[in-house]
């Protein structure tokens, strides 16, 4: 703690205009003394919330106000973006108003489960805005670095364990648009984000494009809610390596929307590196018969291992598609402990080429019963009591 005594003394003179906030340093258990003006920059008018968090500052939004998202909120490399329990950001820019953490940049928004951190539009229209997207340094297979669909930031790298931050306890609402045919905003997109970053508790609701999406990386994630969201509920490619433990997710009840899951490596390269391999633990998939029906929809070379699922009103289970994810599943137990209902097919594979694969061996899947999903079988999981907006 000797590090923050010149800190402490050097506050005194500047506490009758400035915030002090305390945080912990992810590879320390010392803490940082971070030294803020919630009233300057980027926040200073919370009815026009939008620009840069340059390098060097800390911006600290204050959960009594309410901030109007009026355009792109960029948190540049060596900024800092702190959102406390309770606060409600509302945007309605369309897709000029998101908020976009750059590499090196980091945001901390950390509800509580009585007092979630919303991040939504004054109407409940879904695409109202463009969502919250994250750009780390980890792995990708794209290229060494590539450039995001949203705000066209820099992201990977080699730093698997890079940190951007802390998601808890947050709801994001009516985000997402299909900007051009190779312009997609989702309501969480994580790019190149590392195993440092915490990202716990967070919903995605009523979007006009994906729930959550990974464009590589290492990030892990709990906690997951999709529910409404017009494309797929839970999407990867790009070499995405994590862990996601309990995804509850949900299409429209007018079956707008598409699947549970849409899981990628690379469609230029099917075989490129590193291969997207995450592993899927405890999850609930509620579709609806029409559209693109596919409970999990696993293809483009990518592999996984997934375990204690729970696939409810899909016309299609489980879809395998392209010889390199069909020579993973296919007769591989590498998706376990699954529960059908109401199911037409549960499951299917296809080779590259389009056509079906000779034949759906045994022990592609394992059926269990007893399986809970997300924890509550179809129903909406205890954990997601107060502050996930279903």
């Amino acid at each position: 703690m000797k590090k923050n005594t010149l800190k402490l003394l050097a506050a005194a003179f500047i506490m009758s205009t400035t915030a002090v906030v305390f945080h912990s340093c992810s590879d320390s258990d010392d803490e940082e003394l971070i030294i803020t003006n919630p009233g300057s920059g980027a926040a200073s008018d919370p009815n026009n919330f939008k620009g840069e968090i340059k390098s060097g500052e800390t911006v600290t939004l204050d959960a009594t106000k309410l901030y109007k998202l009026t355009g792109a909120l960029k948190v540049k490399a060596g900024g800092t973006l702190i959102i406390p329990a309770g606060t409600r950001i509302e945007a309605n820019g369309g897709t000029s108003a998101y908020i976009l953490v750059e590499q090196d940049g980091k945001i901390f928004a950390n509800g509580t489960a009585t007092s979630p951190v919303v991040l939504t539009a004054p109407a409940p229209t879904p695409g109202s805005w463009g969502g919250l997207v994250i750009c780390g340094k980890a792995p990708i297979n794209r290229g060494s670095t590539a450039t995001s669909e949203v705000g066209e930031a820099i992201y990977g790298g080699t730093v698997s364990n890079d940190n951007s931050g802390s998601l808890k306890f947050v709801r994001i609402e009516y985000a997402g648009a299909v900007y051009t045919g190779t312009k997609e905003f989702n309501g969480l997109s994580l790019f190149g984000v590392g195993s440092g970053t915490t990202i716990d508790n967070v919903s995605m609701i009523n979007g006009t494009d994906d729930g959550i999406e990974f464009f590589g990386g290492t990030v892990n994630v709990s906690n997951i809610i999709s529910v409404g969201n017009e494309d797929d509920a839970f999407d990867w490619t790009e070499g995405w390596n994590g862990t996601a433990t309990n995804i509850y997710t949900k299409r429209r009840t007018t079956g707008v929307g598409n699947r549970g899951i849409e899981a990628d490596n690379n469609a230029d390269n099917k075989d490129a590196n590193p291969r997207s391999n995450p592993t899927i633990k405890n999850a609930t998939f509620i579709g609806a018969t029409s559209g693109e029906a596919d409970g999990l929809k696993l293809r483009e070379g990518t592999y996984a291992s997934i375990d204690n699922v729970v696939l409810s009103n899909w016309t299609t289970g489980i879809n395998v598609e392209h010889d390199q994810s069909v020579t993973y599943f296919n007769g591989q137990n590498k998706i376990t402990k699954v529960k059908f209902d109401n199911v037409t097919t549960k499951a299917s594979v296809k080779a590259t080429t389009g056509s079906a694969a000779a034949t759906l061996l045994p022990n592609t899947y394992t059926e269990d019963a007893t399986a809970t999903g997300a924890g509550s079988g179809t129903a909406t999981p205890t954990w997601a009591a107060g502050w996930a907006g279903i």
